[in-house]
């Protein structure tokens, strides 16, 4: 019954594992003003368990990549959702903040269900089809960000802020024991010395494809993360909405991402990568415009902001999973390493781009200046797409 697993894991494990990957970010934000009064810290000082979390977070994904290119996946990923639970139990017990710190930022080591799995998918599938299949993952674990923080306050709520720690603890070591029943190694190729290793790790960086892809996923997730910053202050000073309303605005971007990463799953495998890369990005783009174009005339509504950011959604659906399909098989033999070196930029970018909006939005807090730094981020990235879609048949034509 508990006998390791030989053969490559199910679609529905690597949903799981990356939507844990979400829900150890967001579930435990609505207990943070509990948890600074219990230990008696101040908000900006509790406001660390995400900020050093997510620093902590694009480290260790520019560690375990490489790592899983040189051992394999399945090591990789069986100690990260051991640790993961150990870490968990750490955090729940602590008893003072340093300890829950400590323990909290080695909880960053379930990202290795997201740079692990991407790198897996493209072990077990050719360019297309891993990315309909990531288009599958992101569209059914795409609810995760929404219930996340639901459940965190319920607990809270009912239980205390111990108990969503105890739920991670319980997640990590149920995941420990799926991975070690369905997640067979998936890496065949030979290892390489240390020196073949970062050789081959040099070419991936003097790749400009690679860094089209990945960048072209950075500011398509950056704009995610502009929207994410910069609305609910639009949305209180502008419209005067309340917090609920705020809440349910924030989740329309998820929507329109649930939808368009379905269609990735429906249409990659046929179109192949550059088409959607293209079409997300214009999507995403042409809302934003004509949503700026409504507020110029002087109509403003909130819906008018929200409805533009749906497409932002659409177009990450369409864009992101084929970005990273295509990031990973620029070099299908360190597909871990670029699957860490993916993350960790967007990352970095989305802490940049959030401090960014932070400043921008505290010049004057309006839907005109909100949509136009989301539009300046959307240009880059259709830029960066185009580049990647002209790399990729030139690419083609020389083979």
């Amino acid at each position: 019954m508990f006998a390791p697993a030989r053969t490559p894991p199910h679609i529905g494990t690597m949903i799981l594992l990356v939507a844990m990957v979400v829900l150890t970010l967001n579930m435990f934000l609505p207990a943070l003003p509990a948890m600074a009064l219990a230990f008696g810290v101040s908000e900006a000082t509790m406001g660390l368990a995400v900020s050093a979390y997510m620093v902590a977070a694009g480290v260790l994904q520019l560690i375990m990549g490489p790592i899983s290119d040189q051992v394999g996946r399945r090591p990789i990923i069986l100690f990260s959702m051991m640790l993961y639970a150990v870490a968990s139990l750490g955090t729940m017990v602590a008893t003072d903040f340093t300890m829950f710190l400590i323990c909290r930022l080695v909880q960053a080591v379930v990202l290795a269900g997201s740079v692990v799995g991407l790198a897996a998918l493209r072990d077990m599938y050719s360019t297309r089809e891993a990315a309909g299949k990531m288009g599958t993952v992101a569209a059914a674990m795409a609810i995760a960000p929404m219930i996340g923080p639901a459940i965190g306050g319920v607990l809270e709520t009912v239980l205390g802020w111990r108990a969503i720690f105890a739920l991670y603890t319980g997640l990590g070591a149920t995941c420990l024991v799926l991975c070690w029943v369905d997640w067979g190694e998936t890496r065949v190729e030979a290892r390489r010395t240390p020196r073949e290793q970062v050789a081959a790790y040099g070419a991936l960086l003097g790749s400009g494809l690679f860094w089209a892809y990945a960048l072209c996923t950075t500011f398509s997730v950056g704009t995610f993360y502009v929207f994410l910053s910069g609305a609910p202050f639009v949305a209180l000073s502008t419209f005067d909405l309340s917090t609920a309303w705020i809440g349910a605005g924030l989740g329309s971007i998820t929507g329109g991402f649930m939808i368009g990463s379905a269609m990735t799953s429906l249409f990659a495998p046929k179109l192949g990568l550059s088409p959607l890369i293209i079409a997300g990005r214009s999507l995403a783009l042409l809302g934003l415009c004509l949503g700026a174009v409504i507020f110029l005339t002087g109509y403003s509504n909130p819906l008018v902001l929200f409805g533009a950011t749906i497409c932002v959604g659409l177009g990450n659906g369409l864009t992101l999973p084929n970005t990273n399909a295509g990031m990973i098989s620029v070099r299908p033999d360190l597909a871990g390493s670029a699957a860490g070196l993916s993350g960790a930029l967007q990352l970095f970018g989305g802490a940049l781009l959030t401090s960014l909006t932070l400043i921008w939005i505290g010049q004057g807090a309006t839907p005109l200046r909100l949509l136009a730094l989301m539009i300046a981020t959307s240009v880059v990235a259709l830029a960066l797409g185009l580049f990647a879609a002209h790399s990729a048949a030139r690419q083609l034509q020389t083979e």
